[in-house]
């Protein structure tokens, strides 16, 4: 598995606003969706493209186009979707998934209570868009929904990420794992609070883009 922290002043300059309290909904969500597209341009990186050449006014050129089947790109609902818009600015033409996941506040255990993914993902690279990746549980569940349909590739696209949530991704998807893993994030923080909520953090992701229900 591969961990890229983006070290880049405008994904600094935007994370720091959206970690201050006083920052109202509209804001960051406006924020998110500027710093998701920044991590996007980093977690496709390495996805898949075939040769092509095409016809210019001038000449033919040689190029590029996304390879077939379509990217895949899934919100974790709720917070997940406040991402979508960010991440299909870079890849319009991918299809889209859902997860639902509610995780339990006293055990912090993850449990699925929806999903909208296609039955074989055979050649595809998945793009998972989870704000706050905490303990790990909910990435690890989507992964392994991910990965027992085929996928071709699995990248995580986080606002944070903890210690422990790296370490446990980590150890269920390491460097023997037959496919590429890869965790993409604006920062790592120091570490998870009793509650298992990041620390320094930015809250709720959920409730700071959406309003508390």
């Amino acid at each position: 598995m591969q961990t890229f922290v983006a070290d880049h002043p405008l994904v600094a300059h935007k994370l720091t606003a959206m970690r201050d309290v006083n920052t109202e909904t509209p804001l960051f969500r406006s924020l998110t969706d500027e710093l998701v597209t920044l991590l996007a341009y980093e977690a496709t990186r390495d996805i898949r493209v075939e040769r092509v050449t095409v016809q210019t006014p001038v000449a033919a050129a040689d190029g590029v186009t996304l390879s077939r089947p379509k990217p895949l790109v899934i919100p974790v609902l709720r917070a997940g979707i406040g991402m979508l818009d960010g991440m299909a600015r870079l890849l319009p033409k991918a299809d889209v998934g859902f997860v639902g996941l509610a995780r339990d506040e006293e055990t912090l255990v993850a449990s699925t209570y929806a999903t909208r993914l296609p039955a074989d993902l055979t050649g595809r690279d998945t793009f998972v868009l989870d704000p706050m990746l905490a303990t790990g549980g909910t990435l690890v569940t989507v992964f392994e929904m991910l990965a027992s349909r085929g996928a071709a590739s699995m990248t995580a696209i986080c606002l944070l990420a903890a210690p422990e949530g790296i370490e446990r991704v980590q150890a269920a998807f390491g460097d023997d794992f037959p496919i590429p893993v890869k965790v993409v994030t604006a920062g790592l923080d120091d570490h998870l609070n009793e509650r298992g909520y990041i620390v320094p953090g930015l809250g709720d992701a959920g409730d700071r883009l959406f309003g508390a229900i």
